[in-house]
């Protein structure tokens, strides 16, 4: 049991290692908006495993002397986070409004360490160096979600500042590289910008399909069309071995047959004809009064 139990919380504790600070913003002027409509700075965190993480427990600080300085609340299920998802921090320093609400603010124009800790309160999953010269409304962001240093500590290399712009977005609470374009497409822009070489591709396509087509029924009608005649060759072979067999035993032909079993039938079913002469024979009954139906009826009386 206490074996069980040993692995099983080595394997949570495991896991919520692949939790990563994913994207920082400190000064938020006209950016996001919390769940009460305003805008303060946020911390972004992921989960790059492939599992779901509860994060409940878990501590957020800008203290290294702190650990323990926000730890996240039990018992809101939006602290599961799906795997491969995303959940925003809103740091105001206003934890009574709600599990991401965290305890302390970010400071513009100096540097801001913020620490991820783990339940224990001493492993520390990750952290990040937030630059003083960030400046209003940007983000410090991992170029990729998930993926910083391999001992999963902060490394400067990995990250990149991130204004709006269309080569590098802000993204709370999503991927931060956002794919808005087929890198074939592009190719095939740049090398046919009128699309008349796909337009003639596209019909050789079509006319070939309609070719293939047209070859295939006409070649389903030839077998077709062989197959019945082999049919038929093979039945004209078997009614004139039939006939020939017939021929050799001395057998009669069908209408011969025919015409025989018809004056048979003629002779066997004739009667009362005899030269012309019609023979009647009178029908005899025996009839007597008391077996008459009218003496056994009764009559109706009549009243007077």
């Amino acid at each position: 049991m206490l074996l069980c139990f040993t692995v099983s919380a080595t394997s949570f504790a495991q896991g919520r290692r692949g939790l990563r600070i994913n994207e920082v913003m400190v000064q938020n002027d006209s950016n996001y908006i919390d769940d009460y409509g305003l805008r303060h700075g946020w911390i972004e965190l992921y989960n790059s495993t492939y599992n779901h993480m509860e994060i409940s427990t878990v501590f957020l600080t800008n203290d290294k002397a702190n650990p323990r300085k926000y730890p996240v609340p039990r018992g809101d299920v939006k602290t599961d986070i799906p795997a491969r998802q995303h959940v925003v921090f809103f740091a105001d320093n206003e934890p009574n409004k709600g599990t991401f609400h965290i305890s302390f603010s970010l400071t513009p124009g100096v540097d801001n360490w913020i620490g991820l800790y783990d339940t224990d309160g001493t492993t520390l999953l990750d952290e990040v160096i937030v630059p003083a010269s960030l400046g209003a409304n940007q983000t410090y962001a991992l170029k990729q979600d998930g993926i910083s240093s391999e001992d999963g500590k902060f490394d400067p290399q990995y990250w990149e500042v991130r204004d709006g712009s269309d080569e590098k977005y802000i993204t709370p609470s999503s991927n931060n590289i956002i794919i808005d374009t087929n890198e074939n497409i592009e190719k095939f822009r740049e090398h046919d910008s009128s699309g008349i070489v796909m337009t003639i591709v596209a019909m050789l396509i079509v006319f070939a399909a309609l070719i293939l087509l047209s070859l295939c029924f006409y070649l389903f009608g030839y077998l077709n069309a062989r197959s019945a005649q082999r049919k038929k060759a093979i039945a004209h072979l078997g009614e004139d071995a039939d006939a020939e067999s017939a021929a050799k035993m001395g057998h009669d032909s069908g209408e011969e047959i025919a015409a025989i079993a018809m004056a048979l039938y003629e002779h066997l079913n004739t009667h009362d004809i005899e030269e012309t002469i019609l023979t009647i024979n009178k029908v005899k009954r025996t009839y007597s009064p008391w077996s008459s139906k009218i003496y056994t009826l009764r009559e109706t009386p009549v009243r007077r």
